[in-house]
């Protein structure tokens, strides 16, 4: 698994990395530009950035409405506070807020979430379910899913060709799996197999080509 750190600073860039690096193969960087090539470049499990970079006010929100294009989740680690966070950011707001300084319990504590995460979602595609299953629902044409109550574990999607729909699991953050065929996400399209994450509060338009399989799983934890 892969986390992309932005940090201007090369002291705590380098001790930022080495903590995280326990748990990912980490991608460090330090200016807004090298941000933005490496969310283009590569995927990532988790994006952790200072609100500022090297002085720019809102460099972390450029690399937070990046990284959300890329359908990335997004840790600011700042030493602002969470108002001034939620004023500098608006009106995105991040999946996770470290405040500078932490604990090193804190930032292996927030990456784990997210990397747990995305182990659930590939343990829940271990276990596919079968095409016949009663569990099975069509929502819409050509749009079957399953096990979608509130307080479900995980949710299959099936989409036929040139389905569509309305994402409409917005209480909540999503690590979703594409197993087969393609997902266009807002004119984004992800082929499998592509591990994606929806913030809580997403609802874009989910659309596909040539049919698809995803299982969905619900970020739980405290942010």
């Amino acid at each position: 698994m892969k986390v992309l750190l932005v940090e201007d600073d090369p002291s705590l860039r380098e001790g930022m990395g080495e903590l995280v690096s326990e748990l990912a193969d980490v991608r460090a960087v330090g200016t807004l530009d090298e941000a933005l090539r490496a969310l283009t470049a590569d995927r990532f499990e988790l994006v952790m950035t200072d609100m500022r970079i090297a002085g720019g006010h809102t460099d972390g929100r450029g690399i937070l409405e990046a990284a959300r294009r890329q359908r990335y989740p997004v840790a600011i680690v700042s030493a602002a506070g969470p108002d001034e966070v939620a004023q500098v950011l608006h009106p995105s707001v991040p999946d996770a807020l470290l405040i500078k300084p932490f604990q090193v319990d804190d930032i292996l504590g927030l990456v784990e979430r997210f990397l747990e995460l995305k182990r659930q979602v590939v343990a829940a595609a271990r276990e596919p379910l079968a095409g016949d299953s009663p569990e099975w629902i069509e929502v819409s044409l050509g749009v079957r899913v399953a096990g979608s109550a509130p307080d479900s574990a995980r949710t299959w999607l099936r989409l036929a060709p040139e389905a569509s729909f309305p994402w409409d699991r917005s209480q909540s953050a999503h690590g979703v799996l594409v197993l087969e065929g393609d997902l266009e996400l807002d004119g984004e399209r992800y082929a499998a197999p592509c591990y994606l994450f929806l913030a809580q509060g997403a609802s874009p338009r989910v659309k596909t080509r040539a049919g698809a399989l995803a299982v969905c799983v619900p970020l739980r934890g405290q942010a």
